[in-house]
């Protein structure tokens, strides 16, 4: 049985590890130290330490939470192992063309490691979902918030 979840490349998952061990290793204790030291100092409903600590501590807690749930649920997903590399599915990089033969460029990631400015973009984005499956030379409309646009796939590549 295949394992299901949100996809996420190997190196994403080691991002979303680096996080948590850097919250829970280095940014709690430093602050379970200020805590500590500001409680100390007597009365602490006018210690300004003391009550960012402890409203920095639940934030931190909060987000070790959500990357603890978040990592159990993913699923890795490695584009190098992909088999059929002539066809766009997850950890593509793909090159597009529009009508104009403007050029663009993305590679397919796990949503929790997208980001448009470098060129990544969510599996469950709207350009992710239409490109799904296609070939060099397929044609794609992608329906975008200004609009619908039409794309050529000219270059599918894996790591």
């Amino acid at each position: 049985m295949k394992p299901v979840g949100p996809p996420i490349t190997p190196a994403g998952m080691a991002a979303l590890r680096a996080r948590y061990d850097h919250l829970l290793g280095t940014e709690r204790p430093a602050i379970v130290e200020i805590v500590s030291w500001a409680a100390g100092n007597g009365d602490r409903s006018e210690n300004g330490d003391y009550l960012y600590g402890r409203k920095r501590m639940r934030e931190i807690d909060r987000e070790l939470a959500f990357l603890a749930r978040r990592m159990k649920a993913l699923r890795v997903v490695d584009p190098a192992q992909q088999a059929e590399r002539g066809k766009v599915f997850f950890g593509a990089t793909v090159e597009l063309a529009d009508e104009d033969d403007e050029r663009l460029t993305v590679t397919i990631v796990g949503d929790d490691e997208q980001d448009a400015a470098a060129g990544r973009i969510g599996w469950s984005a709207p350009v992710a979902r239409a490109l799904r499956g296609a070939a060099v030379g397929d044609l794609r409309v992608v329906r975008l918030p200004s609009g619908e646009k039409e794309w050529e796939i000219v270059g599918i590549a894996y790591p």
